[in-house]
Parts: structure tokens; sequence; C-alpha cells
């Protein structure tokens, strides 16, 4: 009678373990596929992957030819507009962030070798690597300094870094 008793226990306790979240509305769709094919949708991850979604409905049989073109060309059209979106907003960078200040910031310090392309040493006056002079500017009125030797500027005179 005991184990008649614990048994009877054990299966309400899984019962209500399934039904529960039923219930509260916790249930999850399966990961991977939603359970509207031809959902509407907004951004352009979302029309690219109802492209994805609606050629896999096509090659199962679940959608005919006719609606297949109509919705491939309303997605389609979606996700260029999209893209050409995220293309205009990426060319023109914030000037308000900070980081991207910091950047720029840093950029502005540095020196290139010609051969070479940039340098990691903010103040170096010959390039790490192949040894070539890195040309630069005067810090009093920021005329170029291309000679190797040069310990004046030849526009003020100032005193150039030795």
């Amino acid at each position: 009678m005991t184990a008649l008793i614990v048994g009877t226990a054990i299966a309400l306790i899984a019962v209500a373990f399934v039904l529960v979240p039923l219930f509260r509305g916790e249930a999850t769709a399966a990961p991977g596929r939603s359970r509207d094919a031809v959902a509407p949708e907004s951004s352009g991850e979302d029309a690219v992957s109802a492209l994805r979604e609606i050629e896999f409905d096509r090659a199962t049989g679940k959608l005919s030819d006719a609606d297949y073109a109509a919705l491939k060309s309303r997605y389609t059209s979606e996700a260029i507009d999209a893209m050409r979106a995220a293309d205009s907003s990426a060319v023109t960078p914030d000037a308000s962030d900070l980081a991207e200040q910091a950047i720029l910031r840093y950029r502005q310090r540095t020196v290139g070798c010609e051969v070479c392309g940039p340098r990691p040493e903010p103040g170096a006056l010959y390039c790490s690597t192949c040894g070539r002079y890195l040309p630069g500017r005067c810090k009093g009125c920021g005329a170029a300094v291309s000679e190797p030797a040069a310990r004046f500027c030849i526009a003020c005179g100032r005193t150039l870094a030795a």
C-alpha cells in the first residue's frame, strides 16, 4: 500500500512539473525554427532569416510558387533597404563618442613609415623595423620636417627634439 501512495505522489509531482510552466505562460518555442514561417519582419536580419525560411518552406513543399515569389520580392526589398540604411549609418561615425575621439587623438600622435606603415612608438624619429627616418612636424608652427638630421625648424627656427 505504501508503494502505491509513493508512486501516485511521484506521478502527481511529474504532472505538476510539466503543466505549471504551461499555465504560467513560460512555454518556449523550439530552438531554431519559429512556428509562424511567414510572419512580417522589420529589420534586415529578420528579413534575411525570413528569406531563408521561405526557401526552406518552398523546398519542403509547404509554400506554393506564387506565394514564394511574392514573399521573396517583399523580403528581398526589406533586406536591401535595411542593409543600405546600415551602410549609410556606418559611414558617418558619431563624433560625440568618447572612445572614437580617443582613437582619433592617438592616430594623430602616431607617425608612420612609408615602407612599414604606422609605428607604435609615438615619438619615434626612425622606424624600428627598417631604420628609415620618419618625417614629422614642428611643434611650434606645424611645418613639415623631412631632413633626417634637422635640429631646427626651417620655417620658424625652433629647436627640434634631438
